[in-house]
């Protein structure tokens, strides 16, 4: 059972109790004889349900909380980042389910998304959405080109990182910039220890599709590996840093947007 779908359960449950309570139970203590003790799951449930409820709203339709745990988005995000997910970014979706309620908008190429880990939905993966629906993508000699065209890259220099983002040290850190979204950001290539997964034959992204990169791009499980992401399976758009735990706080990575 994963922790969404506990929290709805709870919530379900403390308010039935909290309502019965209020429509049964509660006037029959009113009227008894003698005062009766109010029952502890009851009171309980009366107590928190509010609290839940609130968390449940909040968390489902607003923001979640992620941690980042591996170093496949660095230098964008790093081991330690505690992220907030804007959950309203692609439309108002049922929890659990993942029903899509109100339609807001679609994914724009160059987002960093989290998303349910096609192979297994219990796991949160985030990555960079590259491909969209009807995007030919191709990945040659660590250039990532999208239709046809090769995406332009620029070299900023080399990599070094602090904390766990010492294992990347000497990486070659470029600016590459999507195109028609006008969006640049930094990514890392490693030329010492791997060479990175190759897509020399076109890929199509399908309708409701998303072809998803990590921007450690020689250190990367993504959709070169495993394939393309549902629609249904998008959980939001990281938009802000609001703190980093690496050992210690690194207090230069709080309040940082996502680019």
């Amino acid at each position: 059972m994963n922790f969404e779908l506990l929290l709805v359960v709870i919530t379900g449950i403390t308010g039935v109790i909290a309502l019965v309570d209020r429509l049964v139970w509660a006037p029959r203590r009113a009227q008894a004889a003698v005062t009766e003790k109010v029952p502890v799951i009851v009171d309980y449930s009366r107590s928190l349900f509010p609290v839940f409820l609130i968390v449940l709203v909040l968390r489902s339709f607003v923001a979640e909380p992620f941690r980042i745990p591996s170093g496949s988005m660095y230098p964008t995000l790093e081991i330690g980042d505690f992220i907030l997910v804007s959950k309203f970014s692609y439309g108002i979706k049922l929890p659990v389910s993942q029903q899509k309620l109100i339609d807001i908008g679609e994914p724009k190429r160059g987002d960093v998304i989290v998303f349910k880990y096609p192979q297994n939905p219990d796991l949160d993966y985030i990555k960079r959405v590259v491909g969209l629906p009807g995007d030919t993508i191709q990945y040659i000699d660590k250039h990532l080109i999208i239709n046809g065209k090769p995406v332009p890259m620029r070299f900023k220099g080399v990599y070094h990182g602090e904390g766990s983002g010492k294992m990347m040290d000497g990486a070659k850190v470029y600016e590459e910039c999507l195109p028609e979204e006008g969006k640049c950001h930094e990514i890392l290539l490693d030329d010492e220890t791997r060479p990175g997964k190759s897509l020399l034959t076109p890929i199509k992204v399908p309708p409701g599709h998303y072809f998803m990169m990590g921007d450690n791009r020689d250190h990367s499980n993504d959709s070169r590996y495993w394939g393309f992401v549902p629609e249904r399976n998008l959980k939001g758009r990281a938009v802000l840093i609001w703190m980093n735990w690496d050992g210690t706080v690194h207090f230069n990575r709080i309040g940082k947007v996502i680019q």
